[in-house]
């Protein structure tokens, strides 16, 4: 094929691709159009692009210039049928300058909402600030001391299988060995080991544990850890404490019971229920500090007593807004997440 004949093609591949795209009326049109002409398998300037091989060796170099030239126009004229449409403007209209006018309305803005987890947080932390907590963070990757043995979790318990916790290998070491903390409690021996009693204080945050995922499980959640130790701390100032919380969040009318339990880290221990359509749902664990952790951070256990609870975040927002699937809120659905 000679090189004339071969760019005389192209001349009339982008003169009717422009024609089709400014004669679009409206988005199908345009799409019918796109597809005609820039369609990836079977498009116009595909089949013309396979004629390459049929222009001299010599003239190659110039027919290849000119094609992506072609490419380049039938791509910006697309681009402008596109805006054009999209500002509501007409085929008639394309050449035409529009004024701006003052008097129409305005077109809304789309704001963004908080996550309902981080609502719930912010709503938890005003809660537990109103009882005379302060908030606490700490690190997510963990060394096996904080978030094992300083809570009284001996190297054989079944806590520490890697099968229940997210272990990291980590070069070097130096570091020791490191995991995902499964649990906020983690927070309160870095805090004790750092102040002395009286401590009141709250953590939320991530924690995580290879579960299974289901409606009720997710293998990344989020805790509130609560801690408060002091001289003359009881049973009953723990008891106390969860009632107000479950009235201020879950409403006057919520009815939330305590069962024996047992934590390596908590003795006595309890778990704490609400009832929720029909049934009765944890949203916690619950207990006095067990001596040894006190002793593990320095504390006198004849001196001080405290009490310590971890609630599941998850849990207490799904009761709120009636969400029955945990895994619904990380689907990032936005038609979803747009009702909080």
């Amino acid at each position: 094929m000679a090189l004339a004949e071969f760019l005389k093609q192209l001349d009339a591949l982008v003169a009717a691709a422009t024609a089709a795209f400014d004669g679009a009326a409206d988005e199908a049109s345009l799409e019918a159009a796109r597809i005609e002409y820039l369609g990836a398998k079977k498009g116009r300037l595909k089949a013309v692009q396979k004629f390459m091989g049929a222009v001299g060796a010599a003239d190659r170099p110039a027919a290849g210039k000119r094609l992506n030239e072609v490419k380049n126009q039938i791509e910006t004229a697309f681009t402008a049928a596109q805006g054009r449409l999209g500002a509501g403007e007409s085929p008639r209209q394309t050449g035409a300058v529009t004024a701006f006018d003052p008097t129409l309305p305005g077109r809304s803005l789309r704001l963004g909402r908080l996550h309902p987890i981080t609502q719930t947080i912010e709503e938890l932390k005003g809660i537990m600030g109103r009882l005379g907590f302060s908030v606490a963070e700490g690190p997510e990757i963990e060394d096996e001391w904080h978030n094992f043995e300083a809570l009284n979790i001996p190297l054989e318990h079944p806590a520490r299988d890697p099968l229940d916790n997210f272990y990291l290998a980590v070069a070097g070491a130096a570091a020791g060995t490191l995991l995902l903390r499964s649990q906020t409690s983690t927070v309160q021996i870095r805090v004790m080991e750092q102040t002395p009693p009286p401590v009141r204080i709250i953590s939320l945050g991530r924690v995580y544990r290879p579960d299974t995922a289901d409606a009720t499980h997710y293998p990344m959640f989020h805790q509130m850890e609560g801690l408060l130790v002091d001289r003359q701390v009881t049973m009953a100032d723990l008891k106390s404490v969860l009632r107000l919380f479950a009235a201020s969040f879950l409403g006057s009318d919520v009815h939330i019971r305590f069962r024996p339990s047992f934590f390596p880290f908590t003795e006595p221990s309890v778990e704490a229920d609400f009832h929720w359509n029909g049934q009765w749902i944890e949203f916690g664990g619950a207990g006095m500090v067990d001596p040894n952790v006190l002793q593990a951070v320095g504390y006198d256990p004849e001196q001080v007593t405290g009490f310590a609870f971890g609630l599941g975040i998850e849990r207490l927002c799904m009761r709120r807004h009636n969400i029955t699937d945990i895994r619904a809120l990380y689907r990032n659905d936005v038609r979803f997440l747009r009702q909080f």
